[in-house]
């Protein structure tokens, strides 16, 4: 069973990685496919978003990307909504958290398929020395093809609250939340796509250790299932952020989303 999940895990995280959705979207689905309860999924889920984010970390350091600030602040409101999802999986059905996970993985889907682009435009008057989060406020500058973009966190308390929706989508489905969390970031709060993208790649790790450290407490961690997971998330999510940089994320969210869909309406269906 460990060898399953591994490879589930692994496959699930390449892909995650090169659409920008994170690989538990679609790993949870599948375990449940495969007869796992969506009770018992849903840790597993968590753990290969902590994994991913683990191993995407060293590169987006590098790049200078992430804006811990952002980070920081937003995330109060999705660990506070991951306790919440946590708490309210266990007043519930497996039935209904299938059904659950069925609409969010379509959530997903229709999302991740609509990314918008480039908002923001570069300053020729800024250099190299200006990349980076900006200390003491949320905002900060990025590379994009050689050219320096500022950017400004607008719609902080409305970018909030759709990060306490990403978090009680993770506590109860073990979804990772991205698909939430770097839309609106990008589209409500107006940070870039690819910063937005990094930065929530962190903040889901976050948010994962939250969901969790409430699900050891409820006794729901099977160890050896989530060491298999981790190692597969670690090593899936390594390889896709390499392979991104070759494929086209725009094509690989379409397919990813076509699966999700078809993954939903079947889980629905058997629900």
């Amino acid at each position: 069973m460990q060898w399953t999940e591994l490879l589930l895990s692994f496959a699930t995280s390449v892909v995650g990685a090169l659409g920008g959705l994170g690989g538990a979207i679609l790993l949870v689905p599948l375990l449940v496919l495969t007869g796992v309860s969506p009770r018992a999924a849903a840790p597993l889920g968590l753990v290969s978003v902590a994994g991913g984010s683990l191993s995407a970390s060293a590169l987006q350091a590098r790049e200078r990307t992430v804006n811990h600030r952002i980070g920081v602040t937003t995330e109060l409101a999705a660990s506070t909504g991951a306790v919440i999802g946590v708490l309210a999986s266990g007043l519930v059905s497996d039935t209904f958290l299938q059904r659950f996970l069925a609409l969010v993985a379509i959530a997903a889907a229709v999302l991740g398929g609509r990314r918008k682009g480039v908002r923001n435009l570069p300053d020729p008057a800024l250099s190299t020395d200006d990349v980076g989060e900006h200390v003491g406020s949320l905002s900060g500058a990025y590379v994009l093809d050689g050219q320096i973009v500022p950017y400004r966190a607008r719609r902080l308390l409305a970018g909030s609250g759709l990060f306490a929706l990403s978090g009680l989508l993770a506590g109860m489905a073990g979804a990772s939340g991205g698909f939430v969390k770097t839309p609106a970031t990008s589209e409500v709060m107006h940070v870039p796509v690819r910063v937005a993208a990094a930065t929530t790649t962190f903040t889901i790790g976050l948010t994962a250790a939250t969901g969790l450290g409430v699900m050891a407490m409820q006794g729901r961690l099977d160890l050896h299932e989530c060491a298999a997971v981790c190692v597969g998330s670690v090593l899936g999510g390594r390889v896709g952020a390499l392979a991104q940089t070759r494929l086209s994320p725009p094509q690989v969210r379409r397919v990813l989303s076509a699966l999700l869909v078809v993954v939903g309406v079947i889980l629905l269906v058997r629900a």
